[in-house]
């Protein structure tokens, strides 16, 4: 179950980490540029959050058992990228954006699928 939880996790935190340091450490327009167009239609500081719940999350996904320090933190932030990938997919429905959903919907799989592999090694 360990191996499993790391190669899971490993992958969802390489997808946040770059994810949400682009979102949290690029202007509007270079992130229009890279394909979330979104993001000029959000307020900024709203867009830095949801770069900054992303690396966090991701942080969180490694760091806890990495250092064996309230390892079941991890599982609890795979809950939390889950919620995170809930209310994207959500809003790409509301903005009638379908193209995105498979994406939100891989991710939010993969969150899910950390939090249940989490708890299994660490509750």
């Amino acid at each position: 179950m360990s191996i499993a939880y790391w190669i899971v996790a490993g992958l969802l935190a390489l997808a946040y980490l770059a994810a949400g340091s682009q979102k949290a450490l690029r202007t509007p327009d270079q992130l229009v540029e890279s394909g979330i167009g979104w993001a000029k239609d959000l307020r900024l500081p709203l867009v830095r959050l949801i770069g900054a719940l992303e690396v966090l999350g991701a942080l969180g996904l490694i760091l806890p058992p990495l250092t064996d320090i309230a390892p079941v933190l991890a599982p609890i932030a795979a809950i939390g990228l889950a919620l995170l990938q809930v209310g994207a997919a959500t809003f790409h429905l509301i903005r009638r954006e379908p193209k995105v959903l498979p994406m939100n919907l891989l991710l939010l799989a993969a969150a899910v699928a950390a939090a249940i592999l989490g708890f299994l090694v660490w509750a």
